[in-house]
């Protein structure tokens, strides 16, 4: 909750004008019933018309300027609720932009998806209520038992009895609802997973008949999750019926002993009325008080999980330059003993160790689950190896500040990013190119023809994830947004796999045509996508099991060579 009082006091101002405002409403709300009491007791038997109307104006100017200022201030309430979840939603996403992946695989992208959208959500809910209620519930539950004391002692005494016990209630009731709240949450953070996974995955879900399935596993997130709001519900239900209960004992008593007063001439009709009308408003105050015990349960819980994510510390800190030294800099990418574990149990990778001169292609071949791709995430630090060092230039990555690093890396992998809109902003990314700077990265990623064959050219426009293209075309594209910006390392994670064998051997040519000093990394299922590669590197298990070029690798590693044989024929390889 600190950090969420950190963003409150940002519009400190705002909501204590607002707070001001509702007093003053709120006071107007408690005067009704005393100028009806004055009326009633003091004016009418007067039997003055003028001083009755003279009342009625003042009673009617209270009602007035209550829902005026009520008004003004629940506005007040909403608009500055909405400025804190605006900036605590800014800063939140800002967050998760720069958790690292190790942090954003921890978290899941389900709970971080709930957490920017229900959890904002619940806490601009309770901002909202303790704005319009927190001061008017209290101020009449105090202001209304003053009163109530000023007009008859005896049966505030009843009045103020019943108070402790609906206490009790909405305690009882907070200190149960937060972890109920909070797994809520979390079986919510569950079911987005699962509508995220099969809204990315509805075709292979569909091609391989697993909708049954996919339903299954919704059916029972869903159940999950509506047995544990059940669960709420059911606290929720005792509060309202038990402290109405409670007060409806008290008004009973209250109308039990103001009746025999009244006969026995201790007190005035005009005072029970007015005593009952602020018994009833003590009653909305303590079901509003109870309210936002309620929303404020809710609220809390959602406000940990946001702060959770707020106070994580950096992913990607950025280390001095003198607190690694650095290593040869004619390299413009290096591992130098690189080894690296997802869950710090069993190693993804183990001793990898190359380094690229500019202007030098790596070939990276091996199969599913070789540590291919895990390579690619050490080259642009969305994790730091366990053991040994990636270097660019001859600097250790952890001392090159994130963008300055990925700004001067290119990639393209097999499943990347299209968005919705034209084929000029995919290529662009929203990094300012004009047209001939994307021209020449489509040209040079063999998509001018597909491109030209459209009369809207650059301007066609894609669907999400590039439903309008074919396989190929979207790898031609994701290669022309990647070279657009003429990076110093250009890596193509399996991004030429669509791609029929003489586009692939074209775009080759063009890349090193065009970008003599540009170091590639290649990696690829397909021998003939690599076999031009200056070092290729043959992985098996986390581990280099050969390196060297095309014709070494035929001679001194078995599996390479029978990945070869197998792609190629045994004569193309001779």
């Amino acid at each position: 909750m600190k950090t969420l009082f950190s963003y409150v006091r940002l519009h400190a101002g705002e909501m204590t004008l607002g707070l001001i405002i509702k007093f003053f409403a709120t006071m107007m709300d408690l005067m009704i019933p005393y100028v009806l009491e004055v009326i009633l007791d003091d004016i009418v038997p007067q039997n003055d018309i003028k001083l009755i109307v003279t009342w009625g104006v003042i009673m009617l100017l209270c009602a007035a300027a209550s829902v005026t200022t009520n008004i003004t201030a629940n506005r007040m309430a909403t608009k500055s609720a909405g400025k804190v979840t605006k900036k605590l939603r800014h800063d939140l996403f800002r967050r998760i932009s720069y958790l690292s992946s190790a942090q954003t695989d921890s978290f899941t992208e389900s709970t971080l998806i709930s957490r920017i959208t229900s959890d904002t959500y619940n806490v601009n809910q309770m901002l909202t209520r303790v704005q319009r209620l927190g001061v008017r519930g209290p101020i009449l539950l105090i202001g209304g038992i003053i009163f109530t004391l000023s007009l008859d002692a005896p049966l505030t005494l009843v009045l103020i009895g019943m108070l402790p016990l609906i206490a009790v209630v909405v305690y009882t009731v907070t200190k149960l609802s937060i972890p109920l709240y909070t797994k809520c949450q979390a079986f919510l953070d569950r079911l987005v997973r699962v509508v995220q996974e099969n809204a990315t995955g509805v075709r292979i879900i569909k091609a391989l008949s697993k909708s049954e399935h996919e339903r299954k596993r919704f059916s029972e997130a869903n159940a999950s999750l509506s047995e544990e709001e059940r669960r709420v519900g059911i606290l929720m239900a005792i509060t309202n019926p038990t402290t109405t209960l409670v007060l409806n004992v008290g008004l009973t008593l209250i109308v039990l002993i103001g009746a025999h007063r009244a006969d026995s001439s201790l007190t005035e009709t005009g005072t029970i009325i007015a005593f009952l009308s602020y018994f009833t408003i003590i009653i909305g105050a303590m079901l509003g008080i109870t309210r936002i015990f309620i929303v404020c349960s809710k609220g809390v819980a959602s406000a940990n999980r946001i702060s959770e994510v707020l106070n994580t510390p950096d992913g990607y800190p950025i280390l001095p330059e003198d607190a690694c030294e650095r290593s040869n800099p004619e390299y413009r990418l290096a591992f130098e003993d690189v080894s690296f574990s997802y869950n710090k149990v069993e190693n993804n990778l183990t001793d990898i160790d190359f380094a690229l001169k500019p202007g030098d292609t790596l070939g990276i071949i091996g199969a599913t689950g070789s540590g291919k791709t895990t390579i690619v995430n050490l080259v642009l630090r969305f994790y730091d190896p366990d053991k040994g060092r990636v270097l660019v230039d001859g600097r250790d990555i952890r001392t090159i500040p994130l963008d300055e690093l990925r700004n001067r890396i290119g990639i393209a992998m097999q499943n990347d990013f299209i968005m919705a809109g034209s084929i000029r902003e995919n290529i662009d990314f929203k990094r300012g190119l004009d047209d001939d700077a994307i021209l020449k990265a489509a040209e040079i990623a063999q998509a001018t023809g597909f491109i030209s064959r459209r009369p809207e050219g650059l301007d066609y426009m894609l669907t999400a994830r590039g439903g309008n293209l074919s396989g190929g075309q979207k790898q031609r594209l994701l290669i022309a947004r990647a070279v657009a910006a003429q990076p110093d390392v250009l890596i193509l994670d399996d991004s030429s796999s669509a791609l029929d064998y003489k586009t692939d051997a074209d775009l080759r040519k063009t890349l090193s045509k065009h970008f003599p000093n540009m170091t590639t990394i290649i990696v690829a299922q397909r021998i003939s996508s690599i076999m031009n590669a200056d070092c290729i590197l043959m992985l098996d298990d986390g581990e280099i099991i050969g390196k060297g070029t095309h014709s070494e690798l035929l001679n001194n590693c078995g599996l390479y060579k029978s990945i070869s044989d197998a792609q190629m024929g045994g004569g193309l390889n001779a």
